[in-house]
């Protein structure tokens, strides 16, 4: 009898889900996606792949979990412990773990003798040098855990993997991989080995996303504490669902949105335009940490998908060898570099569901009958 594995993708504002037929490669038959979730425009998509017939439930559940803080980062079996651990976790990260946690109970309550895997977004950054990951706090602090963990990991594992297709001088060399969706981030990688990323003790550090503020001045917390009264909850609900370009534009989270309103709404072009700088500034900081760039991929919705943002992000960058084919990259394809860039600019389609349903594979596999 076929076998099936089921892949759950909570992200900050979607729910991406997959089947993958347990088959010698993973095969996906079903797969759909619920978008803007909390937004000002909600949207489900059902896919049906392959034609999909007998199966009475998951021989094992993946899910995507953004933080495992210290404890966990590689792939684990979800039993009661483990899942206490990351209900304790919940107030880190509280625009994913909630909703991951709930779909693991409901997963729970339906097949309860179904084997559940944590896959986590946090596995990829492991090898960040400690200049990298710590914060510049006092010494016990690291102790409890405080650090830049990084996140979008397993996005990051399958953009390593296709370029690793590409062949062994272009996996060895000097990446910068940009997940822009939702939530954006970037990370370096030389060796195949992740030596930076934007993202930090949460998801909410970095770039400005779509209503996460990305870096900002700890004084402002206190500032507000003083001037507004504002709580650490409040500016914890502000960072996160409020601002960005949300806040910024005062429009929409959506860069679509923004990009079509730009010329008539001012709010709407600063937005735009302090996406496109930041992620320039970071871009020349990780060449830096680099020293140099082969390699520069797009990817998640908006670097998968936006000619303009990736045109914007790498106008100016020409100093360090980055020129785009301007028809490449209207039509989005796989490399949108001119003839003449030093740096290999590429647009690949992401695939965290894959990745996860490939850890489920191999734990499943390795389970006693």
């Amino acid at each position: 009898m076929r076998s099936f594995f089921l892949i759950f993708n909570a992200g900050s504002s979607s729910l991406k889900f997959a089947l993958y037929e347990n088959a010698r490669p993973l095969k996906q038959v079903a797969g759909g996606s619920i978008s803007g979730v909390g937004r000002e425009r909600t949207r489900a998509v059902w896919e049906k792949i392959a034609p999909l017939t007998g199966p009475r439930g998951p021989a094992a559940v993946g899910h995507r979990i953004v933080h495992g803080g210290a404890k966990y980062s590689a792939p684990i079996r979800l039993d009661a412990k483990v899942t206490r651990d990351l209900h304790r976790l919940s107030a880190t990260d509280p625009n994913h773990l909630p909703a991951a946690l709930a779909l693991i109970a409901e997963v729970r309550r339906k097949f309860p003798q179904t084997m559940q895997v944590a896959c986590f977004d946090t596995h990829f950054h492991r090898t960040m040098p400690r200049a990298a990951y710590l914060f510049p706090l006092p010494r016990r602090y690291e102790k409890k855990g405080l650090r830049r963990y990084g996140f979008h990991g397993l996005s990051y594992e399958f953009l390593m993997e296709e370029i690793a297709r590409l062949g062994k001088p272009a996996a060895q060399g000097r990446i910068i991989l940009a997940h822009f969706g939702s939530g954006a981030s970037l990370a370096a990688v030389r060796q195949g080995k992740c030596l930076d990323t934007s993202m930090g003790f949460t998801p909410a550090a970095g770039l400005p996303m779509g209503t996460r503020s990305g870096d900002l001045d700890p004084g402002l917390f206190s500032h507000l504490a003083v001037t507004e009264g504002m709580s650490a909850a409040a500016f914890q609900k502000m960072v996160n669902e409020k601002s960005g370009l949300l806040g910024l534009s005062g429009l929409s989270a959506d860069m679509r949105t923004l990009l079509k309103a730009e010329a008539k709404n001012p709010r709407a072009a600063d937005a735009v335009a302090l996406f496109c700088y930041q992620a320039r500034k970071w871009l020349g900081a990780y060449s830096a940490a680099l020293g140099g760039l082969d390699t520069l991929v797009f990817a998640g919705g908006m670097g998968e998908n936006s000619p303009a943002i990736r045109a914007r992000v790498c106008s100016g960058l020409e100093f360090l060898g980055v020129r785009l084919a301007r028809r490449a990259n209207a039509r989005n394809a796989p490399l949108i570099s001119s003839r003449a860039s030093r740096v290999a600019v590429r647009v690949i389609r992401t695939d965290e569901q894959l990745m996860i349903a490939r850890s489920v594979a191999r734990m499943a596999r390795q389970r006693p009958a």
